[in-house]
């Protein structure tokens, strides 16, 4: 058992320090969607949802939920001032023209040049579900991917060739797991924050493709 792993929530923080304001987001359904709930108060990212929404505003509070108004998760969202929602089809045009400057989407597996695969593994409990999860990832102008570092069973979910089917191929910028941030560059993983306590050892044995280390690691710790 590895100490010092993040939570979910210390995850999700961690993400929103990295998203410059003003920028257009769409966040992807499962760990992704809870970055809308912790970016600061100062800071103004319009987030899309491929089901038609630009615009969202963090979940709402118990007991005033709209169950018209939900992101592509189906989760019920809040708009905030100036949003709008629209038809999937224009959604997915803003998609697919480049008009997103970040995803932030989850993963089964991300390979080390930067393969992305989150949309089927060999699970008979997980049907497979692309969504619009192909065209996040080859439209959006940088793609970050929110995931744990192993899956519950203690297989890892970086490796150094994706074995489930692709969503898309050499399109991860960044990697943010509960145990690291990691750079994907040209020539492989570059280890540029760890959590408190963990050794460069130990993010070995758990990860199946090889790292390199930045100069200055730094402790991996919420935003």
């Amino acid at each position: 058992m590895i100490a010092g792993r993040l939570s979910p929530r210390d995850m999700a923080r961690r993400v929103a320090h990295d998203i410059p304001d003003g920028s257009y987001v769409n966040l992807g359904i499962g760990l992704p969607t809870s970055v809308a709930d912790v970016v600061p108060p100062d800071r103004e990212i319009v987030y899309h949802s491929e089901n038609g929404i630009l615009g969202m505003g963090p979940a709402p509070a118990s007991g005033t939920e709209d169950p018209e108004l939900i992101n592509a998760g189906k989760q019920p969202v809040t708009l905030l001032p100036g949003g709008a929602y629209f038809h999937h089809t224009d959604a997915f045009v803003m998609m697919r023209g480049g008009h997103l400057d970040i995803t932030v989407l989850g993963a089964f597996q991300v390979s080390a040049r930067g393969d992305l695969a989150n949309w089927a593994t060999d699970e008979a409990s997980m049907p497979p579900a692309v969504g619009g999860a192909m065209d996040l990832a080859v439209g959006a102008r940088r793609i970050l991917v929110m995931t744990t570092h192993t899956t519950r069973d203690g297989r890892p979910k970086i490796v150094a060739s994706c074995t489930y089917p692709l969503t898309a191929a050499r399109v991860v910028h960044r990697i943010y797991t509960d145990l690291a941030v990691l750079d994907v560059e040209p020539d492989g993983l570059v280890v540029r924050e760890m959590a408190p306590g963990l050794t460069a050892a130990q993010l070995r044995e758990v990860t199946a493709a090889e790292l390199r280390f930045g100069d200055d690691v730094a402790i991996l710790q919420p935003a």
